[in-house]
């Protein structure tokens, strides 16, 4: 959660510590365990995202760029698709990272997109500046990608993947869109 708001550890503690006490997030114990809005926290999160949208006067900037983002979603998803299984005749199979030829080829499109992922994150925080995150830690997934981590790519809680379904979950809240029947639904 730190790395993912720009906080520090003790900084990160002490506000969840503090929104536990108002009833806002709650600490979940379970096998994947975390911290998780409360119903009254979502509601104050979704009521404070707009406030900052609407003071922003950036909806329309910012629906403008979730729009890229959709254009962007669909190669993202086949390149993580494509680096976690690969055909062998005509089998699809776990990618085991063997064939250096065909990773390379993998994060070269990742590289590709990452450049278009960057203008969006660019273009997003020049609206809203805490957009300005996901740039920044996308570039470290695909760094740890390109030093031989393979893992970073969509497979670790900071992975590139990872990274990308946070800006994207970001992105619907931030303009009251939700996921229904296929299409994207205001949800306000």
């Amino acid at each position: 959660m730190a790395r993912a708001s720009g906080l520090s550890s003790i900084e990160t503690r002490t506000r969840l510590g503090r929104l536990s006490d108002e009833g806002l997030v709650k600490l979940d114990p379970g096998p994947f365990g975390g911290w998780a809005l409360t119903d009254d926290g979502l509601a104050a999160a979704q009521e404070k995202v707009q406030v900052e949208l609407d003071s922003a006067g950036s909806r329309d900037q910012v629906r403008k760029c979730f729009d890229s983002f959709l254009e962007l979603n669909p190669a993202l998803l086949e390149i993580c698709t494509d680096w976690q299984m690969r055909m062998v005749g005509r089998q699809p199979t776990l990618n085991d990272h063997t064939d250096a030829d065909y990773d390379a080829s993998v994060i070269s499109r990742l590289m590709r997109i990452d450049d278009s992922a960057q203008r969006l994150c660019d273009e997003l925080s020049g609206s809203l500046s805490r957009f300005g995150l996901y740039g920044v830690r996308l570039t470290d997934a695909l760094d740890r990608v390109l030093a031989g981590e393979s893992a970073y790519l969509a497979d670790d809680l900071e992975s590139y993947h990872t990274v990308w379904f946070q800006l994207h979950e970001d992105l619907l809240a931030t303009l009251g869109l939700s996921r229904g029947g296929g299409a994207w639904e205001a949800s306000r």
